[in-house]
């Protein structure tokens, strides 16, 4: 987990893991106990699943042309609230990471910014530099020229 450095952060993932359980809990009894909830939401993907899981198992024994029975109404309501449940714990958790996941990245932008704004503001400090090197090299040379210019006195 990536979480470490603000502790109150990790606090909250875990706080939100740990309330992922029981609302998945919750909505499984109420899918068991709405008919609504049932004929549309539970039993719908628990028979497309049992289908889809007894075909794989026919093929990989090597039945072919048997029909499929679906499941019966409270097997099939019970196997939807746990897809149900199991779906909704996934789906927490997902975000969880995907929150984590935009978390982390705006950190790293942020300091790539800093990074950007640091290097920028060396390099104009380094041709601030630069200008005053060439300038003070100009100086100098002007010193010389003019030092050269006076006349040498003779010994007599």
């Amino acid at each position: 987990m990536v979480v470490g450095a603000f502790p109150i952060a990790k606090l909250l993932y875990l706080g939100v893991r740990q309330l992922s359980k029981p609302v998945a809990n919750r909505i499984k009894a109420t899918a068991r106990t709405s008919e609504f909830f049932k004929n549309y939401v539970c039993l719908p993907p628990a028979q497309l699943y049992h289908w889809i899981e007894m075909r794989t198992k026919m093929k990989i024994m090597g039945l072919r042309g048997s029909t499929i029975k679906p499941l019966n109404e409270d097997a099939a309501a019970e196997l939807g609230a746990e897809l149900l449940g199991e779906t909704i714990i996934f789906l927490i958790g997902g975000g969880c990471m995907i929150l984590e996941y935009a978390r982390q990245s705006v950190n790293s932008r942020r300091k790539e910014e800093e990074l950007n704004e640091t290097i920028i503001s060396l390099q104009t400090e380094i041709a601030e530099l630069k200008l005053t090197t060439e300038t003070h090299d100009a100086q100098l040379r002007e010193f010389n020229r003019v030092l050269l210019s006076f006349p040498v006195p003779q010994k007599k």
